[in-house]
């Protein structure tokens, strides 16, 4: 019983953990002024880093949703799927879902077209359809990181 709540809590450590390393200090570092040699190289490695964060969010929401339905069963005889906080991390990874296939591709997809992003003008369709993606990318993070921290929150209650 002790593995299975290890690894629920495990699971959420690493997809919150990891969100919140990201938004806070990966993306803020690599766009800092001279770290690294162009805003074209950052913007690369924070999508690739942002594309492994969403595999590992996907890995983590779905052992958290198996580890928490064993851990209702053994607790109270049912496995409860329909629970506050396995419905929350169904609905991260939702945003993940979209995030990763609708956002993050189209994304890409517009920076590909321009090239160097920085060397379009600010008024470019491309370009201002970019920023409204990232504007977008961002409120979805955000809701991900915000879901966790009531899972969270919901777990840490449930388990003392």
């Amino acid at each position: 019983m002790s593995l299975v709540r290890f690894l629920m809590l495990l699971s959420l450590v690493v997809w919150v953990g990891g969100i919140t390393f990201f938004a806070f200090v990966v993306a803020p570092t690599v766009f800092h002024p001279g770290i690294l040699p162009s805003r074209q190289l950052a913007g690369a490695v924070v999508s690739r880093s942002l594309g492994i964060l969403h595999w590992i969010g996907l890995g983590s929401g779905v052992v958290f949703l198996v580890t928490s339905m064993i851990d209702s069963q053994v607790v109270s005889g049912v496995p409860a799927l329909f629970s506050a906080r396995n419905l929350l991390v169904c609905a991260m990874i939702v945003l993940t879902l979209i995030s990763m296939f609708a956002i993050s591709t189209r994304m890409l997809d517009l920076r590909n077209q321009m090239v160097l992003i920085d060397d379009v003008p600010h008024d470019d369709a491309r370009r201002l359809e970019f920023n409204r993606l990232h504007v977008w990318s961002t409120r979805l993070e955000s809701a991900v990181l915000l879901l966790g921290l009531a899972v969270i929150f919901l777990t840490s209650r449930r388990l003392s």
